[in-house]
């Protein structure tokens, strides 16, 4: 006879003995019971018709729940998106704010040997005088063949060119200017940064190389003269080179002779000519060049007939037919102020003069 844990037929030869078979050693504990995916139902559910013995569990969620995975997406995206705003943000880094150089200013009375000669006719005037070949108004300030540079372009280096030519064209050709009533024309060209400078100049004009108004503009004295033909006469040249990666420099040497009467003479009282030659140096940045301003950096300027004694700072006040010039040095020169600049006089050519 078998025992009681043995097969009916007995222990299967070469079986273990005792009735210890090979799964003996495999113990079900409750937590391996709970994983199984079949599960048997009780005798009470087993008792409903047709009910299967077994049924199939449902799968035990091990991982995150859904709420977590969002939320550690979530923390994902911020972290990421606290990365590249540190990297790339979309505020532009202020730049520090430019310096503009102030505008230095140098006036040259040019004074005449003798008597300024005049005529009636301000034609026969230019005819006679060096100017009889120059060109009328802005004709005379022709812009040059340009070509790119380093850093700017062809059409950037134009722009400075026509820039620089119509604050000239402003300054030395407007009537509404030359008489000293209006200054505004010119002042709409100039950079911002300026025109605290330029202002300054224009009320309270001082000779210091600094606050001189005719080194701004062309300016005379509306209480002595008129213009006895708007037609200026005018040669000289423009260049354009680049200072710095940063910004133009355009250079411009002109003269300009103007045909002029006293105040309120009639039309057949004599002309004179007075002749003005400027040189101006111009920067032009990138700003300059959309905003169509210019920085005026260097202003050297001489005019005549020019009486020495007279002080030009705020008008430039000519000589006119049949007077002569002063002596004597302008008034207000300081030696021992390193600050102050000499006052400068030259003396008119003859052969600058017309021969009437």
């Amino acid at each position: 006879m078998g025992g009681p844990g043995d097969p009916p037929e007995g222990t299967p030869e070469g079986g273990p003995a005792g009735g210890e078979d090979e799964y003996r050693s495999v113990v079900f504990d409750e937590s391996f019971v709970r994983a199984a995916r079949l599960q048997e139902y009780s005798a009470e559910e087993r008792m409903t018709d047709h009910a299967p013995a077994v049924r199939r569990r449902p799968h035990l969620h091990r991982g995150l729940t859904r709420q977590a995975l969002i939320l550690v997406l979530l923390i994902a995206v911020a972290f990421g998106t606290a990365v590249y705003m540190g990297v790339r943000h979309p505020y532009s880094t202020p730049q520090a704010r430019r310096t503009v150089e102030p505008l230095r200013t140098t006036v040259i009375p040019l004074a005449p040997t003798g008597r300024v000669p005049g005529a009636s006719d301000a034609e026969s005037l230019y005819a006679h005088s060096p100017a009889a070949q120059f060109e009328i108004g802005a004709e005379g300030i022709p812009l040059p063949a340009s070509r790119s540079t380093a850093h700017f372009s062809d059409s950037q280096v134009v722009t400075a060119l026509t820039t620089a030519k119509d604050y000239i064209v402003r300054s030395s050709l407007y009537p509404e200017v030359l008489i000293g009533r209006q200054v505004h024309p010119a002042r709409a060209l100039l950079d911002a940064d300026q025109l605290d400078q330029f202002d300054q100049s224009i009320r309270h004009p001082a000779a210091d190389g600094r606050h001189t108004a005719t080194g701004w503009l062309v300016r005379l004295d509306p209480s002595r003269v008129q213009l006895a033909d708007d037609r200026v006469r005018v040669q000289g040249d423009l260049q354009a080179t680049e200072a710095d990666a940063g910004a133009l420099e355009v250079t411009a040497d002109h003269t300009f002779v103007y045909a002029l009467r006293p105040t309120g003479a009639a039309a057949s009282a004599p002309a004179s000519l007075f002749t003005v030659r400027r040189e101006l140096t111009f920067r032009l940045t990138r700003d300059d060049l959309r905003t169509h301003q210019v920085q005026l950096v260097t202003s050297h300027v001489q005019a005549g007939p020019l009486a020495c004694a007279e002080d030009s700072a705020a008008y430039l006040r000519p000589l006119l037919a049949g007077q002569t010039a002063r002596t004597g040095a302008p008034a207000g020169t300081d030696p021992y102020e390193t600050d102050s600049p000499a006052a400068l006089c030259g003396t008119l050519a003859t052969r600058a003069q017309p021969t009437v």
